[in-house]
């Protein structure tokens, strides 16, 4: 997938650009079935499937204090468009100016002048433009104007629940990692670095990866069952998300347990799945009522993961 940074960088003219809208955040099984419809159809028609996007999210520029915590990085969130099929990425500089734009004028200028967009599909709460005035109907009325159609997508619901990026935030913020992966067809990862820490699992018998993650949204603290991405390789694991009470509290930190791992992380880029949350964050008496616990943990993860997709 190409991606594209700026709309002033969108210079050329794509074949018959089939193009979806949206923040997209999370890429959920309703992201995903747009995705589906734009790709299926660039393919009929001999088109190209765009996905079209902001950075960042408008809400950090229009309502800071409203803001979400995001469920990807944009580097995370292209790499799950593009594994959808979506042919181009065209991702626009979110600033005031652009959010003052006129429905209308957006229309023409970026998706008709730009783009040259021939058909747009979008999801079933799709709003646009200047204080989200554009509503699917006018963005249908403005499409007949200007030469495009628009299709709508129908909210995707699994057991009755239509499926949201803010149902994912809330699940991921209280810890329910088992639970979110029916709304994202894959369980909730993060990605990061690996740095140095303070060594204090290593002399505990639990050598651990500290990473450090660009993700604005890290589950709840506790510790979890979790398979992590290694060069290529999967392995499983425990996770330590928190503040490491029995050692007198710090900095909230991510830290990973590979079971029967002894190479060299130091420097590395993880990929980290949470399967299941083993328990909540504990403040222990002392190093050695910890570690007893986490031989615990790891057992319990083993029969997590070994239970699960």
């Amino acid at each position: 997938m190409r991606i594209i940074r700026g709309i002033k960088n969108t210079t050329e003219k794509f074949p018959s650009p089939v193009l979806t809208l949206g923040n997209f955040d999370g890429v959920h099984l309703g992201h995903q079935a747009i995705f589906k419809k734009v790709v299926e159809r660039a393919k009929e028609s001999g088109g190209t499937a765009i996905a079209f996007t902001f950075e960042p999210h408008p809400l950090k520029v229009l309502a800071p204090e409203r803001s979400p915590m995001l469920l990807n990085t944009f580097h995370g969130k292209m790499k799950l468009i593009e594994a959808t099929g979506i042919q181009i990425a065209i991702c626009a500089d979110f600033t005031r100016e652009f959010a003052e734009q006129d429905p209308e004028d957006f229309a023409r200028s970026v998706l008709v002048e730009k783009i040259g967009v021939k058909e747009v599909y979008v999801g079933y709460d799709y709003a646009f433009g200047k204080g989200r005035e554009g509503s699917i109907e006018s963005l249908k009325s403005i499409g007949a104007a200007l030469g495009f159609t628009v299709g709508v997508v129908e909210a995707v619901q699994v057991g009755g629940v239509v499926v949201s990026s803010s149902l994912v935030r809330d699940l991921v913020s209280s810890g329910r990692l088992e639970e979110v992966y029916p709304y994202l067809g894959r369980h909730y990862a993060i990605e990061g670095n690996v740095v140095h820490g303070e060594s204090r699992g290593h002399t505990l018998g639990f050598p651990t990866a500290n990473i450090h993650s660009a993700n604005e949204l890290l589950p709840a603290h506790g510790v979890y069952a979790v398979r992590v991405l290694v060069g290529g390789h999967h392995l499983d694991g425990v996770a330590s998300i928190g503040v490491r009470p029995t050692f007198g509290s710090g900095p909230v930190s991510l830290e990973v347990f590979l079971f029967g791992y002894d190479g060299n992380l130091y420097g590395k880029h993880l990929e980290v799945a949470f399967f299941k949350r083993l328990r909540g964050e504990q403040k222990f008496p002392d190093a050695d009522t910890l570690v007893r616990q986490m031989h615990k943990d790891v057992e319990q993860a083993k029969e997590a993961l070994a239970a699960t997709k």
